[in-house]
């Protein structure tokens, strides 16, 4: 039997148990305990003190940077966050693979990456041109940026900075990952409603829209959103999501367009925070590794992939998104197969569109070019 001094009389409800207590004049006998919480109730009690035990482990080694399956800039206090795609804990299952295995890219071929826009041909082109820009307006006021203009430096206040960064990928991603989900919703509902093939459109836009989501997932790994971006981001997704897929309905060959436009604004961005971080602006990102889940995903070179490599990687994803968006508003929407997934009777003596980056054409390829 053991004699405590009570501090707080209702410490033990709290706890989820109930004492029989005995009073001894300043002491209290405890004369037995039993009990009060339910089985789910103490399940999570117990999570969540393994979970604070974690947490105090891992924080303090992810401000170091010592260990990439953490985040290291957060917009909200930092806390144990759990790995995305965690692994089944089964004794058979080992990990989960994903259906569409990512093309491999050399140093090269990321590097000569440029920025390319598409002329504006017709009225179609023009309206998705102006959508774009108005697009864009909306989303550089959000995350504050501006465009640097040639030979003029930019005020102090749109100095980018990591954390600006992140928020401008994190709402960037957000947005991008919409067009070709709801593509290929729509060209998937219309095979089936009218019993006909699609000619491999359907495979390339979900395609798409899974990249842009694993750029999503890897700057995640790196910062979480507060509760401002979420809800701008929720907002956003809303608004688009309707807007764009009405939009589907009356004119696929103007939204692939639209999206051709946007993804030309992605190259320009992920170029300029090259840019900046091969210029030293962004110190916090100079050591820093780059997320394991970047480093599976694209299969990165040999050694240790240095946050520097990823966004190389990302802009050659987006390279090649206007390239294929543009390429598909240049077809008939209803009959042509999609160039990305054609074989040929016979070996073609001629450049041909690749899902790699080997053959980059950012304006998009003529039907003329494509269709034989």
């Amino acid at each position: 039997m053991y004699s405590v001094t009570v501090l707080r009389p209702t410490a033990a409800s709290t706890c989820g148990a109930a004492c029989t207590l005995k009073q001894a004049g300043n002491r209290v006998l405890i004369v037995g305990v039993y009990s009060t919480a339910t089985r789910s109730q103490r399940t999570f009690m117990t999570w969540k003190k393994n979970r604070d035990e974690t947490a105090k482990a891992v924080v303090p080694a992810a401000r170091n940077n010592q260990s990439p399956g953490t985040r290291s800039l957060s917009s909200t206090r930092p806390r144990w966050i759990k790995d995305f795609f965690p692994k089944f804990e089964t004794d058979k299952i080992v990990e989960v693979e994903t259906a569409w295995k990512h093309p491999v890219y050399t140093e090269e071929q990321m590097r000569a990456i440029s920025v390319a826009h598409r002329e504006v041909r017709n009225w179609s082109d023009r309206v998705a041109l102006m959508m774009v820009k108005l697009l864009r307006w909306g989303m550089d006021t959000v995350t504050g940026y501006k465009h640097p203009k040639k030979g003029k430096p930019l005020p102090p206040k749109f100095e980018m900075t990591e954390e600006k960064w992140l928020n401008r990928f994190l709402f960037l991603e957000s947005v991008a990952g919409v067009p070709g989900m709801v593509g290929g919703m729509l060209r998937h509902l219309r095979s089936l409603r009218l019993m006909r093939r699609d000619n491999g459109w359907i495979e390339s836009l979900l395609e798409e829209a899974y990249n842009e989501r694993m750029h999503l997932l890897t700057f995640m790994k790196m910062a979480e959103p507060g509760w401002f971006m979420r809800l701008m981001v929720l907002g956003a997704q809303g608004v688009f999501f309707n807007a764009f897929f009405l939009s589907y309905l009356c004119s696929p060959r103007t939204c692939h367009r639209f999206v051709g436009y946007l993804e030309e604004e992605a190259v320009h961005t992920y170029t300029r925070a090259i840019e900046d971080l091969e210029a030293g602006k962004l110190p916090k990102w100079q050591n820093m590794e780059a997320p394991e889940i970047a480093v599976q995903y694209w299969n990165m070179l040999e050694g240790k992939p240095k946050m520097l490599d990823l966004p190389l990687y990302i802009r050659a994803d987006e390279a090649k998104h206007p390239e294929v968006n543009h390429t598909m508003g240049n077809l008939n929407q209803k009959t042509d197969p999609n160039p990305y997934t054609i074989k040929f009777r016979e070996p073609v003596n001629r450049p041909v569109p690749s899902k790699g980056t080997d053959i980059v054409k950012p304006t998009g390829w003529e039907r003329e070019e494509v269709i034989v």
